[in-house]
């Protein structure tokens, strides 16, 4: 173990090991290699280091020891959570058209509520790469009807949106979460209806447009360059007045990424524990199998998906995004038995 001496303007970063495993942490320095040590040697070691360096890894180890409740009612905050998937839309990457039509969307959302789904996520505007901009009204339209019976029924309904205006609508309609794939940046008057309302929000990490995002995105070093860029985001948005405690965050996968660059960023999940905030995971289904094997197509993705998930809980991911909830739970509910079984 050789710990660097920092310079007081060093960008540090700490990777913690998978949960119960009581391995050593991960540091990274930009610019250098990554150093295993155990958590003690490296908080002995910050406080020989030059500010802000030092305040700024005292900083994550505080959050990644803080545990980082999830902002529900009712919800114990050491129970992993599954999101299910309610697409209301006809062109979503892997069952686009399946649930286009309102009856149709609340019964999936019924259907995945009783497969153990604690929050339903309901959108109405494909995000998927390559997808064009629907107009608010439209998008509004497809979800309205859908969060309204899912509320209605007593069930925790999230809105997938990057539109002020269906943030709106849904909330009105008794959606409690808002989950924004552009972190709050596509409409200039999310924030304020987010921070009005009080309701959690999944800030999530997209670099560009949906319709452009994977042409060509470069990274200098991407689990890295996509902390740097979410912690961006949280700041800005909690000196905007957002409450840090009603934050989530999302590393994105898929969004803006592509391959190999996807494979790093789940790979180096935990470090996004540094960020304080509850960590969710969306890689149900997601292309980044095709690093692997472009012969998967989305809808023969399960048993990838699930890997991801437990990998995922395993580096300390409290909210699972996820197509197939029945399936994500039974793996959940074995990760869980093997974690306590003594």
């Amino acid at each position: 173990m050789d710990l660097p001496q920092l310079a007081p303007d060093a960008r540090v970063y700490l990777e913690p090991p998978p949960l119960g495993t009581g391995a050593p942490w991960t540091l990274f320095v930009r610019g250098g290699n990554p150093v295993a040590a155990p958590r003690d040697a490296i908080a002995a070691w910050a406080g020989r280091q030059p500010d802000p360096a030092a305040r700024r890894i005292g900083q994550a180890l505080d959050r990644i020891d803080a545990p980082s409740p999830l902002p529900f009612a009712g919800v114990a905050p050491d129970e992993p959570l599954l999101m299910g998937i309610v697409n209301a839309t006809p062109d979503s990457f892997s069952d686009g058209g399946n649930h286009d039509d309102p009856a149709r969307a609340i019964a999936h959302g019924e259907r995945l509520a009783a497969e153990g789904a604690t929050i339903l996520d309901v959108g109405g505007e494909s995000t998927r790469p390559g997808a064009h901009r629907v107009d608010p009204v439209e998008e509004r339209r497809r979800i309205a009807p859908v969060v309204r019976a899912l509320a209605q029924a007593g069930h925790r309904v999230s809105i997938d949106t990057r539109n002020a205006q269906v943030m709106r609508a849904a909330l009105d309609a008794g959606a409690i979460m808002v989950n924004d794939v552009s972190a709050l940046t596509h409409d200039p008057a999310s924030l304020g209806v987010v921070r009005g309302a009080g309701v959690p929000v999944v800030l999530m990490h997209m670099r560009g447009e949906p319709a452009t995002m994977n042409r060509a995105p470069a990274y200098e070093h991407p689990c890295l360059d996509v902390f740097d860029e979410l912690e961006a985001r949280v700041d800005s948005c909690v000196a905007q007045g957002l409450a840090r405690d009603r934050i989530l965050v999302d590393p994105g996968l898929g969004f803006g990424k592509r391959g190999a660059q996807n494979i790093d960023v789940l790979k180096h999940l935990a470090l996004y524990r540094g960020l304080g905030a509850p960590l969710v995971l969306g890689a149900s289904r997601k292309g980044l199998t095709g690093a692997i094997n472009k012969a998967w197509p989305a809808t023969e993705r399960l048993p990838s998906s699930v890997v991801a998930a437990v990998y995922a809980l395993d580096r300390g991911a409290g909210v699972l995004r996820v197509h197939d909830v029945a399936a994500t739970r039974q793996a959940v509910m074995l990760w869980r038995a093997l974690k306590e079984a003594p």
